[in-house]
């Protein structure tokens, strides 16, 4: 297939693929507009089939190689796009000639490092690789929520509540460089999200729920938003189809999301879905109600 590029352009778009359904929204949208996106997909970590795109599997530390897979694809732009499980172990680093000497700072980063302090690391050495750094919404504009509701479901003043405790909850989080999400039931936080995700923790609030141990007489709300130190050019949050479902199994009342900075994937399903549950979802600015930034 030849390399087509958008107007503008010299070269050619490489998507690094992780895990999850949103590697190929970019994908199809990349070629909606006329290019002809070379996928990178992790190895043991992206999980899409890849036929029919031009493709090659790569170890997420192995930069060299994916250094001379920008050369010889012609590379100039990168969409750092999906879920990544694992941080690669000091033995998986295999650096180009031009990052060498960054290989003592990259293995302290990934020892100690939050995980948007590793995500700027990985930028870092993609563009000393000679390709810049572009994210997702650069892309695929549309998939960026609203502010306000996105489907018919509005929040009652309780759920309003939960949902400034929840933004306190998550900008604090973030600034931790920990997780973006949190969720608030009768305006007190009872979940963090860590490494496991939003769909692992929703379904521990579904347990704390069952348990007793959190009144299923209050419904709650999930907030997701970017941290406030946040390289918006990667791991943007983002909700989905299974984050509607999370959300309906936790027996929540709606999902707060950051406007302009946070992804919706599948929105007329997500939003069929919410509506069909009775769920608000709310797109907010980071401040909460009434805040501008």
């Amino acid at each position: 297939m030849a390399a087509h590029r958008l107007p503008g352009t010299g070269g050619r778009l490489a998507i690094i693929a992780g895990a999850g359904a949103l590697p190929h929204y970019v994908a199809e949208a990349a070629r909606r507009q006329g290019e002809n996106p070379f996928i990178i997909a992790l190895s043991r970590e992206a999980d899409a089939d890849w036929t029919g795109f031009d493709h090659s599997i790569l170890a997420i530390g192995d930069f060299a190689a994916i250094s001379r897979t920008f050369e010889v694809e012609g590379i100039d732009r990168v969409v750092l796009s999906g879920g990544v499980r694992r941080r690669p172990e000091w033995r998986d680093i295999r650096p180009t000639l031009r990052t060498l000497a960054k290989v003592p700072s990259v293995l302290r980063t990934l020892m100690s490092g939050g995980d948007d302090a590793v995500l700027r690391m990985a930028m870092d050495l993609i563009e000393a690789s000679g390709a810049r750094v572009i994210g997702v919404q650069d892309v695929v504009p549309n998939l960026l929520a609203d502010a306000g509701p996105l489907g018919t479901h509005m929040p009652t003043d309780d759920d309003r509540r939960d949902v400034e405790a929840g933004i306190a909850a998550a900008n604090a989080l973030g600034a931790l460089d920990v997780g973006q999400g949190a969720v608030a039931v009768g305006g007190r936080v009872i979940a963090l999200e860590g490494a496991e995700g939003t769909d692992a923790m929703l379904a521990r609030v579904a347990a704390l729920k069952a348990e007793g141990r959190v009144s299923a007489r209050r419904r709650g709300v999930l907030v997701k938003l970017c941290k406030p130190q946040q390289d918006e050019r990667a791991d943007l949050p983002s909700i989905g189809p299974s984050t509607v479902a999370g959300a309906e199994a936790a027996g929540l009342a709606g999902i707060a999301i950051e406007a302009g900075r946070a992804l919706v994937l599948e929105r007329s399903q997500v939003i069929e879905m919410a509506d069909k549950s009775g769920l608000f979802i709310l797109g907010v600015e980071r401040g909460g109600y009434g805040s501008r930034r």
